[in-house]
């Protein structure tokens, strides 16, 4: 067996899965667990990822007017590493390379037939289930892994099911700063379950535009950035521009030192097995003087730390 990840979700589920020898290709945002790095990398992003966040957009937003995706598979190490399984998604154009870019270069192999292991999930569920799946069509067995997730879900659920509707906070989850994008899919169920009431996203539904003016009045108890593809320290530079903006500082959050910035790059953003200590992550946030799991400064830290 050899496999190939082209979105980081899919390593890490391979990985979750006790598979991770088997993996011997992977795409260039891949990179937990750490020693995954060493494995040849086959996708790179056709825009300049460096600059601002209105600059990424905008250059993204011009490759999507034209092309199915913004990143391109290199067939050349593809062919090589002769894969028998190559592990994708068909969720996000943005996110990794498109399905059917990996079906157009897994067609012009001639060294290999792989098979095709599409990630499509939407909301909490869906996770688990192409846990399960991967486990399936690989072979082993994925019931003591996912029944691992869920114990550690109940943990929080237990103290923080019963929280009546109006002791809970209100909670904008940032996925993107300019222009202003509010966290979708799961991160609203995640943020339920860590005893919030999420603003702007739905679960299950992609994540939404948001006009500033529309922030503002929504005024949210806390504020959490999670951009997509950045870590904790870009995350922070870019919260602390937003928070220049007019209006800002009339906000209830930053007024209470409610704001929070987050490694949403190696959590929230990724579909797999650590959407849990994502979870635990927001109950840090939301109650800290119940729950501690060890991530703060780490995987979240407060705008003004």
């Amino acid at each position: 067996m050899r496999l190939v990840s082209l979105i980081p979700s899919a390593t890490e589920i391979v990985d979750f899965l006790g598979l991770k020898d088997y993996l011997v290709g992977r795409s260039h945002e891949c990179d937990h667990p750490l020693d995954i790095q060493t494995r040849p990398i086959c996708t790179q992003p056709k825009f300049n990822p460096i600059g601002t966040s209105r600059e990424i957009h905008d250059r993204v937003d011009c490759i999507l007017q034209t092309a199915l995706s913004v990143y391109q598979i290199d067939t050349e190490i593809l062919q090589n590493l002769r894969p028998t399984h190559i592990l994708t998604q068909a969720q996000c154009e943005v996110c990794a390379v498109s399905l059917a870019d990996v079906e157009k270069a897994v067609a012009n192999l001639t060294q290999s037939h792989p098979q095709i292991i599409s990630l499509q999930p939407n909301v909490l569920a869906d996770v688990w289930a192409d846990i399960q799946r991967v486990a399936d069509v690989l072979g082993v067995s994925a019931d003591e892994a996912i029944s691992s997730l869920h114990q550690r879900i109940a943990a929080c659920q237990m103290w923080t099911q019963d929280l009546p509707e109006d002791e809970r906070p209100t909670v904008a989850c940032i996925e993107w700063t300019d222009p202003l994008m509010a966290a979708g899919n799961w991160v609203p169920e995640l943020v339920q379950l860590a005893g919030g009431r999420p603003l702007f996203g739905e679960v299950g539904k992609h994540s939404p535009w948001l006009e500033w003016d529309a922030f503002l009045q929504a005024d949210p108890d806390v504020i959490i950035f999670m951009p997509c593809g950045f870590d904790i320290l870009r995350t922070q530079q870019e919260a602390a521009i937003l928070a220049h903006r007019p209006g800002w500082s009339s906000l209830k959050a930053a007024q209470t030192y409610q704001v929070y910035v987050t490694d949403g790059n190696q959590y929230f953003n990724r579909s797999g097995p650590r959407l849990v200590d994502s979870l635990e992550i927001l109950a840090e946030i939301l109650y800290p003087k119940r729950f501690n799991f060890g991530y703060h400064w780490s995987g979240w830290r407060l705008l003004v730390d």
